[in-house]
C-alpha cells in the first residue's frame, strides 16, 4: 500500500468496521443485498465473454514501465500469438497487461481486459477492444472470468496479484477442477528462485506437493518459446482458435 494518508485512513475504517457487531437490519441492508451486485457482475461477465472463443491469459506486474525489457517481451508474445489466431485476456490495467493488449491489438487479434476498480494503480488501458472491456468490484468474480475463459496462461514478472493468479490456475489444475492447460512462466532469472523453493522446501523437505506438480508449468525466456508451448498444446487437441 502506498504511503497515502487517505488510503491508511480507509484501511483503519475497514478494520474497525470488521470488528463492529451488526444488527439484523444492517446485515440485511448491506451484506445480503451485496449478493445482487455479485450476481450482476457474474451475469455481465458470462454474457460478454461467453461469445469469445478460447483465449490465452497474459499477466504480470501493473508497475512495469514501457521502456523495460519485460514490457517489450509481453507485447511481442501477444503479437506473435495473434499470428495463429489466438486472443488475449489480461486484467486490463497498465504495465504487462497494457503491453499484452497492445501486442494483441497490433496483431489484429482479440484483446480482452478484465479491470478491477481500485483506489490506486488500476485503470483500463487504451488497447482493449471496446466491447471486451469489463469492470469488476470483486476480485473473486474477476478471477472466475479470468480462469473460466482462458485455455492457457502466460505469466511474466509481477507481484502479489500475479502470484495470486498464478497459484489459482495451478491449484485448479492440480485438483482437476479445470483441464491441464499450459502455464508458462516467462523469465527464468525472475522465477527460478520460486521454482527452487517449491521444489526443495515445499516438495523435498516438507512433502506438501508431489514431484509431478512441478510439471504443471514450464519456465522459458524467449517469446518464441512461450508461443511454441501454446501452439504445441492447441495442436495436440487439433484446435484452431480463430477469432
Amino acid at each position: 500500500m502506498k504511503n497515502d494518508p487517505k488510503l491508511k485512513e480507509e484501511s483503519e475504517r475497514r478494520i474497525k468496521r470488521a470488528f463492529k457487531r451488526k444488527g439484523w437490519s444492517e446485515v440485511k441492508a448491506n451484506d445480503s443485498w451485496a449478493i445482487f451486485k455479485i450476481m450482476s457482475e457474474f451475469v455481465e461477465g458470462f454474457e460478454a465473454l461467453g461469445r469469445i472463443r478460447p483465449c490465452v491469459s497474459i499477466f504480470g506486474s501493473a508497475r512495469t514501465k514501457p521502456d523495460t525489457a519485460e514490457y517489450t517481451l509481453a507485447e511481442e508474445i501477444a503479437f506473435q500469438l495473434t499470428h495463429n489466431g489466438d486472443g488475449e485476456i489480461t486484467v486490463g490495467g497498465a504495465g504487462i497487461m497494457e503491453a499484452a493488449n497492445k501486442g494483441a491489438q497490433r496483431g489484429g487479434g482479440t484483446s480482452v481486459g478484465l479491470n478491477i476498480e481500485l483506489p490506486f494503480e488500476q485503470q483500463p488501458n487504451p488497447f482493449i477492444d471496446k466491447e471486451k472491456s469489463l469492470n469488476f468490484d470483486y476480485f473473486f468474480v474477476r478471477k472466475v472470468m479470468f480462469i473460466k475463459y482462458s485455455q492457457g496462461f502466460i505469466v511474466l514478472p509481477g507481484g502479489f496479484g500475479t502470484l495470486d493468479e498464478l497459484f489459482e490456475a495451478l491449484t485448479l489444475i492440480q485438483t482437476q477442477k479445470i483441464g491441464r492447460f499450459p502455464i508458462i512462466l516467462v523469465g527464468r532469472k525472475y522465477w527460478q528462485g520460486l521454482y527452487d523453493w517449491m521444489k526443495q522446501t515445499m516438495g523435498e523437505k516438507h512433502h506438501n506437493i508431489n514431484p509431478e506438480d512441478l510439471e504443471l508449468f514450464s519456465l522459458v525466456d524467449k517469446p518464441e518459446e512461450a508461443v511454441a508451448a501454446i501452439d504445441s498444446f492447441y495442436s495436440r487437441y487439433m484446435l484452431k482458435p480463430n477469432f
